[in-house]
């Protein structure tokens, strides 16, 4: 699946999977996100619901380049053996802005390091493999502000060039118009914008 430089991989919606070695439960949860206090929220509920398993684990990403931040964790398990398993099936699937937690009940036999890399990563895979990976493409925004006799001349833009309006207002006998741009097209319209008498871009904070 290629990507293009403006354009992102997540999951569509929340799904789960199961895998059992040796006595040990674990069950899988992939879950789209888009912040940490969203990842925090889930992983309280996860906690309160499966409160009496031994370990949850989790590894999760959020945004892309720079703006990426991303973690895993063990839980208690030895280091590296289960979150990083989780993140790595992340990273096969190449998604981000997304939750996975395993959860474990141990069985009375333990996995040892390579069992447990196993079970946390086949875990991790089946709660991913059974959602849907869909495309999103990175946007950002733009505001412009014009005497409201040029409401129409603006809106025309906004529909010739495919831009979806988020905000209007009117600021000091202005009317102030925010839009989302793709990420790859911002130059491109801004430069349009600065070509069109009696529209201005307003400044970012």
């Amino acid at each position: 699946m290629q990507q293009l430089s403006d354009t992102f991989h997540t999951i569509a919606r929340t799904t789960e999977g199961y895998f059992r070695d040796k006595g040990s439960k674990f069950y899988s949860f992939a879950y789209p996100v888009t912040s940490e206090e969203q990842v925090r929220t889930i992983l309280a509920d996860i906690k309160k619901k499966y409160y009496d398993a031994h370990h949850h684990c989790y590894a999760y990403s959020i945004g892309t380049g720079k703006e990426l931040k991303y973690r895993i964790n063990d839980d208690g398990e030895p280091s590296g053996s289960a979150g990083r398993p989780i993140y790595g099936q992340m990273l096969s699937a190449d998604i981000t802005d997304a939750l996975v937690i395993v959860v474990r009940y141990f069985g009375g036999i333990k996995l040892g390091i390579p069992g447990l890399i196993n079970a946390y990563k086949t875990a991790a895979k089946e709660a991913i493999d059974s959602n849907e990976i869909i495309e999103k493409i990175i946007t950002t925004t733009v505001s412009v502000s014009c005497p409201y006799q040029n409401i129409n001349l603006v809106m025309k833009f906004m529909k010739d060039e495919n831009l979806n309006i988020i905000a209007q207002d009117y600021i000091n006998e202005q009317l102030v118009i925010t839009a989302e741009v793709r990420s790859s097209k911002n130059d491109e319209i801004l430069d349009k914008i600065n070509s069109i008498y009696g529209i201005k871009i307003v400044p970012k904070n």
